[in-house]
């Protein structure tokens, strides 16, 4: 048998390894030597953000939880270090699996190599080349140490073929989060507000925005969200509000009168909202695979993507962060102009099963098995 921990510490992991854990689920059934221990740090701890994920994509209740909390990116990364460090050294696993590029996956993925205990990257090799984003910083040390990499496309194999890593550590595996949105399609559902608010498909606006860059000075974030409420031309926008988002928020004096703010919504509602949505604006990445996938128009207010693929192959645009751009864009869009985009390859729902195949090909060579 080989234990193979499964990180989670905040909201775009837990779409990401729900499905790792049914494909091992039912790779056990099928008399299969792998097992798993789901670690969740705690990095996420507010239900909206957390437990709401576990319930709705059917994740088993984790067998440790780190419990770290809030705090700065050092304080999260030092408390992670340190407890996930003290789990190893009293219960050993076998692999280390992080996924993504949150504080829990790089801090996890130190922890364990120095112990020894190999590192598997899901979402391997993205980048953006912006370092002012926590984000690239935790990909590019979190792939300096790891030993196999299961990647989303090929701008990712590419990378990391430049960086040196060999093609035999590489594996090109898909999308887990496409795994997801795709088990659980059907199952979208419409948020309480949707009536209230006057929703109807193809008539209303999502809004995501939490990067520092957007939202951390009220002047700059006021003169985005007028842009947005102007470019909308009074249609209702929907704006679920990131906590990190939502301390700027009060320091805003005026909304225009068509942005909606909302809590943070639970995996199901949201995106029932981006698929019922005309258009998506937003500054996260997920989101964008998401879109891509819906064939949902989708404007991202950054300067760069570390999924080049959803602008390339899918229906995703880089607008900046100028509020000037934004009137432009959505005159396309209004117009009937907007690309209609397609799905990049192996994001089919079947991600999960080809590394949990790769995993015990890995750690259960035919001789030893």
């Amino acid at each position: 048998m080989k234990t193979i921990d499964i990180i989670a510490g905040a909201r775009p992991n837990f779409m990401k390894i729900a499905p790792i854990i049914r494909a091992l689920e039912a790779h056990r059934s099928a008399g299969g030597a792998l097992r798993y221990r789901l670690v969740h740090t705690g990095q996420h701890y507010d239900a909206r953000m957390s437990g709401d994920f576990f319930t709705q994509l059917g994740i088993p209740e984790p067998q440790v939880n780190l419990e770290v909390g809030s705090g700065t990116q050092a304080e999260q990364t030092a408390a992670i270090l340190v407890r996930y460090e003290q789990l190893l050294l009293e219960a050993p696993c076998d692999v280390c699996l992080v996924v993504g590029d949150v504080t829990s996956t790089m801090a996890c993925a130190i922890a364990a190599q120095k112990l020894r205990v190999p590192v598997a990257h899901v979402e391997a090799g993205i980048r953006s080349g912006d370092w002012s984003m926590p984000e690239e910083i935790n990909r590019m040390v979190t792939d300096s140490i790891t030993n196999w990499f299961f990647t989303t496309s090929d701008v990712a194999n590419e990378n990391l073929r430049r960086s040196g890593v060999g093609e035999e550590r590489i594996f090109f595996v898909g999308n887990t989060m496409i795994d997801t949105l795709l088990a659980n399609m059907a199952r979208l559902r419409p948020p309480p507000f949707f009536e209230e608010l006057g929703l109807s498909a193809g008539n209303y606006f999502v809004v995501t925005l939490h990067r520092p860059a957007n939202v951390d000075t009220a002047q700059g974030f006021a003169a985005l969200l007028s842009a947005i409420g102007e470019s909308t031309r009074g249609l209702p926008t929907v704006f679920p509000v990131h906590p990190r988002t939502a301390k700027t928020l009060q320091e805003v004096s005026a909304l225009p009168p068509n942005v909606h703010l909302v809590d943070p919504q639970p995996y199901l509602e949201f995106n029932y909202l981006v698929k019922n949505a005309r258009a998506v604006i937003t500054d996260s990445g997920g989101i964008t695979e998401e879109t891509t996938v819906m064939r949902v128009p989708c404007l991202t207010l950054r300067d760069s993507t570390e999924r080049p693929e959803t602008v390339t192959v899918g229906t995703n645009e880089l607008i900046g962060t100028d509020p000037a751009r934004i009137k432009p864009a959505m005159d396309r869009l209004f117009a009937g102009e907007w690309k209609k985009g397609g799905i990049p390859p192996l994001w089919d729902g079947q991600t999960a099963t080809r590394i949990v195949a790769a995993l015990d090909s890995l750690l259960m060579p035919a001789a030893g098995r």
